[in-house]
């Protein structure tokens, strides 16, 4: 990669606060990951706990639930918080790497207009791990090990389950590579799409399939 490439990010924040050892019922709450982040269960997202969201000062919510828990997990609170609701079950062979942008696009929306973020599955362990922990990775340039870390630390009960963690391992690549050729001038792009000129796989059609692969297939999304 050329010297002028080469990419930076933001260092991943660390909380200057005493961490409480982890006690059981703690699952049932949400945990702040990040300044303005936090993961937890459905139950942390109760129409019972509005006040805590309040009170915590959440304004966005990230909702994940697969069509048959939509009857018990949905979104309560559509006329105080924006929503993205999405679809996706706790299976290791379903592809969540596709709904990993447009959850960044979130959040990112979010924190940058000065807003909170809770994102929650059922159990807040596996789905809505996966999805914050992505994050991370993502904003911070950090491998799928540290990121791991950075949120079990605060959320201990977290757990991908196997198919998440192969493809929160393989994302690295992927969104590095996607943020290089953002930063590529046209020159260097033109460089790099004559190399691979009259290649079934070239890289304008690499970059076009992961386009359509990372914002598509939402059967449920909402943004109110």
């Amino acid at each position: 990669m050329d010297e002028e490439l080469k990419l930076q990010f933001p260092t991943l924040p660390t909380s200057k606060e005493d961490t409480l050892d982890w006690a059981y019922p703690m699952r049932r709450e949400m945990q702040e990951i990040l300044p303005g982040l936090f993961l937890g269960p459905y139950s942390a997202a109760m129409k019972s706990k509005l006040p805590v969201l309040e009170k915590q000062g959440i304004t966005h919510v990230v909702c994940v639930r697969q069509d048959i828990e939509a009857n018990f997990i949905k979104p309560n609170f559509p006329e105080k918080f924006r929503y993205l609701v999405l679809d996706i079950a706790d299976n290791p062979v379903e592809n969540i790497i596709r709904y990993f942008p447009m959850t960044k696009e979130f959040i990112d929306g979010c924190l940058q207009s000065g807003g909170k973020v809770l994102v929650h599955g059922n159990a807040g362990i596996s789905r809505s791990a996966a999805l914050v922990i992505a994050y991370l990775m993502e904003t911070f340039g950090i491998n799928y090990r540290d990121a791991f870390s950075h949120v079990q630390e605060r959320r201990f009960c977290i757990n991908p389950n196997v198919g998440f963690v192969h493809q929160l391992q393989e994302y690295e690549a992927i969104y590095l590579a996607k943020l290089t050729i953002k930063m590529m001038s046209p020159i260097q792009l033109g460089r790099s799409f004559s190399v691979q000129a009259g290649m079934p796989g070239s890289l304008k059609r690499t970059l076009e399939d992961e386009e359509d692969f990372g914002g598509t297939q939402v059967t449920a999304a909402q943004n109110r």
